[in-house]
């Protein structure tokens, strides 16, 4: 037999998943347990669950007390743009020398290098969308209307918060859609005593504590969380989800999962006779190999700004500006959560109570703005995150007081504050996009990318609201010293970046159909961010899971079907 011919077979699966994060893992588990031999291509390093290097190290052990180097902020510029980047998980992120991109407009994309990706570095924030959601675009006559509703992924939030664990309290929330809750963790008591006061001076705005991934009760094989407060390390009780602890070792358990780490996707492979994919391209980055690998079925959930990466480098006579651009809409919209804004205040009377461990949580205001009553000035909403505290012993560095005196006071916890950031919808603008740059190149010779993404007058004049609002909210609750603060974040540093490759019920409007599903190439699926066409004011990974699910069931369905 011909050499090539058996490397080739050795190099074949019935499915290829591009990328280990959130929805990657979600779609390696669903596709193996289908029973399709699947290979899980993941650029960065292997990370295994539960040995993650600093997660039960003391302060102490860390190399430079946990303090980034000088010469970490430098391979890390962008990543040090985002607050979630340490001495004591750097590992986890990418090397910013090695993957430039041009920031026409400033676009901070912030990324994990390892296997699990983001899964390992999520808030872990889990919420529903509603109708409300998905009926914005066509409601408000922007961009292109969603093709599914509601009802149609329902059943797929109730299936995946059997498998990710999500603690919350159910609220009744129309357009906040209760999920299927482990026990909440608790609010302290000022955190009840401003709920209290809300529930008499805005009896509409509802106040929950955090819907979170963290469990409260175990769940198959995963412990409860020890309230360290050390997520951001990756957890060695597997008490979050993350692809690590969850979806990885449910696929490989089936045995039908082959995972290569190091392993960078180039391109999609496309052959014009079928109308199909055939597979895809890699570089090894360990040894700069080119490889190609071949399925029936190919999964991209590479990021929303990789994945549209890959695409527009997809190039072929049929797709000449990347793989099925049609609709010329790859690379556009994309979209990012607003923050930076918000309000504390100084709360008095509780010096008396405490609260125990480090709740990796906090607490939720929902969207209230443009439910019924709609303002002129703007259009969507925001939510709100936080909760309070009591000042720690890190307030001595500022203090007045020396020895003794000091000593003595840093001995018992300061006083009580509370504070909240708020998340503010942003509109899917066609002009906010990507495109490739061919003049720089990353460490591999590859073409880099190019972001062109702002948030508009929309954006800022909600702003405005976000700040004012919840400063008026801690005033009414007696409150004092509050302080309302607005400088408005960057597109990317919310870290929900989506949009790029959209849904839609037109082929000439968007890329992808209501199950995930290219228009042009019937056995590619996208269900990372890529596929949202709007992005709400809620955290979004809970719909990429859910999404993902769907779609791997209608792949598989397809697929036994031979329509793809």
């Amino acid at each position: 037999m011909n050499l090539n011919i058996i490397a080739k077979e050795q190099n074949t699966y019935d499915a290829i998943v591009v990328g280990s994060g959130i929805s990657g893992g979600w779609a390696a588990k669903e596709l193996c347990e289908s029973g399709l031999k699947v290979l899980l291509l993941e650029r960065g390093k292997t990370v295994e669950h539960p040995n993650y290097p600093t997660s039960t190290k003391d302060p102490w052990e860390l190399e430079n007390r946990g303090e980034l180097t000088a010469e970490d902020k430098e391979r890390c510029h962008i990543q040090t743009r985002h607050y979630s980047i340490g001495g004591d998980n750097k590992h986890f992120y990418i090397n910013d020398l090695e993957n430039p991109y041009t920031e026409i407009k400033r676009f901070d994309w912030i990324r994990a290098d390892v296997v699990g990706g983001r899964s390992l570095l999520w808030a872990r924030q889990c919420y529903r969308w509603s109708d409300l959601d998905f009926e914005a675009n066509k409601k408000d006559g922007i961009a292109v209307d969603w093709p599914i509703r509601y009802k149609d992924i329902a059943p797929w939030y109730d299936y995946v918060e059997k498998v990710v664990g999500i603690s919350g309290k159910a609220e009744g929330i129309p357009h906040l859609p209760d999920s299927n809750f482990l026990p909440p963790m608790e609010m302290n008591c000022v955190e009840q005593d401003f709920v209290s006061k809300m529930k008499v001076n805005y009896p509409d705005r509802k106040i929950t504590i955090g819907r979170t991934a963290n469990l409260t009760a175990p769940i198959k094989g995963r412990g409860v969380c020890q309230y360290r407060n050390l997520c951001h390390r990756g957890c060695p009780y597997g008490a979050y989800f993350s692809t690590n602890a969850s979806t990885l070792p449910a696929a490989f358990a089936t045995g039908n999962l082959t995972l290569r780490s190091n392993s960078l996707v180039n391109r999609v492979l496309y052959e014009e006779q079928s109308k199909k994919a055939t597979g895809v391209e890699i570089v090894d980055t360990e040894t700069n190999e080119v490889i190609e690998f071949y399925s029936k079925i190919v999964f991209l959930n590479a990021s929303t700004i990789a994945t549209a990466y890959i695409l527009l480098n997809s190039t072929s006579n049929r797709f000449p500006t990347g793989l099925g651009n049609g609709s010329d809409q790859l690379g556009r919209n994309i979209m990012d959560h607003h923050k930076g804004v918000g309000a504390n205040a100084q709360v008095d009377g509780f010096e008396d109570q405490y609260y125990f461990g480090r709740r990796p949580n906090g607490v939720y205001v929902p969207r209230f703005r443009n439910l019924t009553d709609k303002r002129k000035d703007y259009i969507r909403g925001f939510g709100y995150q936080g909760g309070a505290s009591r000042g720690g012993w890190g307030r001595g560095t500022n203090d007045s007081k020396i020895g003794a005196l000091l000593k003595e006071d840093l001995q018992g916890p300061a006083g009580w504050g509370i504070g909240f950031g708020a998340i503010g919808e942003c509109l899917p603008y066609e002009d906010n996009r990507i495109t490739l740059n061919t003049d720089l190149k990353d460490k591999w010779g590859r073409p880099t990318v190019n972001t062109e993404v702002e948030f508009r007058e929309n954006e800022k004049v909600m702003q405005k609201d976000m700040a004012e609002s919840m400063a008026e909210m801690l005033e009414s609750a007696g409150y004092k010293n509050v302080r309302s603060y607005a400088n408005m974040s960057f597109p990317g540093n919310a870290n929900h970046e989506m949009g790029s490759v959209r849904m839609g019920r037109d082929a000439k409007t968007s890329v992808l159909n209501g199950f995930n599903q290219m228009h042009e190439v019937k056995n590619v699926f996208i269900t990372d961010g890529s596929y949202m066409v709007s992005s709400s004011c809620v955290n979004p990974s809970l719909s990429y899971m859910a999404m993902t699910a769907r779609a791997c069931a209608y792949a598989v369905a397809e697929l036994k079907k031979q329509n793809i």
